[in-house]
């Protein structure tokens, strides 16, 4: 895959009634709402004729409320990096994004086949290690990765499911095919804002939203509480904890709302405690036996006495009341080795691999610095590629080459150059575009897709996904930390 080109921009002429696309102009190579001619697509004609007949400042009124509504549940995000206000409520926009039925049947089918391929490739390297002996992945990028924990080798695994929760992030190509730019397997968060969105815009567009037959998203929490039960041999009372960092982290409002939505307990580290290999939290009424742990903490938080002995926030002990088998930890520990930026390069052959079948849904070309030849090539055109730290999340240790100073990118040259096995490059894809309401009109802006996989006994694959959005003009950067938003993802059934 190439560098996307832009292309000349088109702006759309507003007709009676439709001065909110006054300012609405197509320079991407896809838009999700309009074809490259200005026509509207099919599945949006509905939405496009309701938006046609509401003017600017009812617009303005119900994202108003969609944001009032936010304000009032509490639905914020951190952002560390800045020193003035780190807590803020999260942007969400006031118009969905649409998938057709026979897009999101790819998608689906693409998903499942490729959590399988990853299962498979995370029981084979903490067993066997079949597919290093066969060299189709390099030993040193598996044995060398941060996340590779050699604890777990050997330790049985549930359904041999490593990977319980899994949010995958796509984008489309050029030509409008979906394609996946990385898989996020350790502390994927995200999906409480689908659902929260979800509340927001179907009561800022109720009759839209019915006569669209969109496909619901509210069973997640049911389907994340059969899962992390499916994890456990049958009892009538299994106790499960969703376990968080505290109040301080950036998706603490996900990690209550899904404890509540569960109804099982929220706890941090300080709650729990291990007593002859068996996890116990305190309660009111004494101590109560959990039996599966939802973490949203890193592998090196978890247990002082295994991994970072200066942790706070995980639990003595707990390790050995897994491998022990008293305790069911989800995700399992050790996947981030799968969620590395320079594996995921490999994922098209592993699904090839374990599963003898193509790839439903390909990759994001993708240059691994490790190779000295791909290396010669991505500090050659570091203005056209954008640069990950192959270890890092949320849209930190990157350079977005385009969009980089000549001193930014030489800076960032050297860090490559210091440690090549650590990143990857990637040509800069122009994300498709958007319809986004934005200080009262409605512009186009960058947007990605990041649909849930749950997996235990089964996979299962809620009709929906968070759409995050870069709100700043020209940006292709969508990671809230970083300035961006999200939508509602409106499934269509037909």
């Amino acid at each position: 895959m190439s560098a996307a080109q832009s292309r000349p921009e088109l702006v759309l002429s507003p007709q009676p009634g439709e001065s909110p696309f006054a300012a609405y102009k197509l320079g991407a190579p896809y838009d999700e709402m309009f074809a490259a001619d200005g026509t509207v697509r099919p599945h949006y004609a509905a939405l496009a004729e309701r938006l046609a007949n509401l003017p600017p400042e009812e617009l303005l009124r119900r994202q108003q409320a969609c944001e009032t509504s936010f304000l009032h549940q509490g639905i914020t995000f951190t952002v560390y990096s800045d020193k003035q206000a780190t807590e803020r409520i999260f942007p969400a926009d006031l118009f969905p994004r649409i998938v057709t039925a026979s897009e999101w049947a790819k998608i689906e089918a693409g998903l499942t086949q490729r959590i399988a391929a990853l299962n498979l490739f995370l029981k084979d390297i903490y067993t066997d290690g079949r597919v290093l002996k066969d060299g189709l992945i390099p030993r040193s990028m598996i044995y060398g990765s941060k996340h590779y924990r050699r604890e777990m080798r050997g330790l049985p695994v549930p359904h041999d499911a490593y990977v319980n929760v899994c949010g995958s992030d796509l984008v489309r190509n050029e030509s409008g095919e979906y394609v996946v730019l990385e898989d996020n397997l350790r502390v994927p968060s995200g999906v409480s804002y689908m659902l929260a969105n979800r509340d927001v815009v179907r009561r800022a567009f109720p009759s839209l939203f019915r006569s669209q037959g969109v496909r619901p998203v509210d069973q997640y929490p049911r389907e994340l509480l059969a899962t992390l039960r499916a994890l456990t041999p049958v009892r009538e009372d299994v106790s499960i904890a969703v376990l968080t960092p505290g109040v301080f982290n950036s998706a603490y409002f996900e990690h209550a709302f899904l404890a509540r939505q569960m109804g099982v307990e929220l706890v941090e580290g300080r709650d729990l405690l291990v007593n002859d290999n068996v996890v116990y939290t305190r309660t009111t009424s004494g101590l109560k036996r959990i039996d599966v742990i939802y973490r949203r903490i890193d592998d090196d938080f978890v247990d002082p006495l295994i991994f970072r002995d200066d942790s706070a926030l995980g639990v003595s002990g707990l390790f050995n009341a897994y491998r022990a088998g008293n305790v069911m930890i989800a995700n399992a520990l050790g996947t981030g080795v799968a969620d590395d930026k320079a594996v995921y390069a490999y994922v098209p052959r592993l699904i090839r691999y374990y599963l003898s079948e193509e790839p439903i849904l390909n990759n994001v070309e993708t240059f691994l610095c490790r190779e000295p030849k791909s290396l010669s090539y991505v500090l050659a055109n570091l203005d056209k590629l954008v640069v990950k730290a192959v270890g890092e999340s949320g849209g930190y240790g990157m350079l977005v080459g385009m969009h980089a100073s000549k001193a930014e990118r030489e800076a960032f040259a050297e860090m490559v150059k210091a440690d090549p096995e650590n990143y990857i490059a990637q040509p800069t894809i122009q994300l498709s575009t958007a319809p986004t309401f934005v200080d009262g009109r409605v512009e186009p802006r960058h947007v990605d897709l990041r649909p849930f996989i749950l997996h235990a006994d089964k996979t299962v694959i809620v009709p929906g996904a968070l759409t995050r959005v870069a709100l700043r003009r020209g940006s292709l950067v969508v990671n809230s930390s970083q300035g961006g938003g999200s939508k509602d993802t409106w499934v269509l059934s037909n």
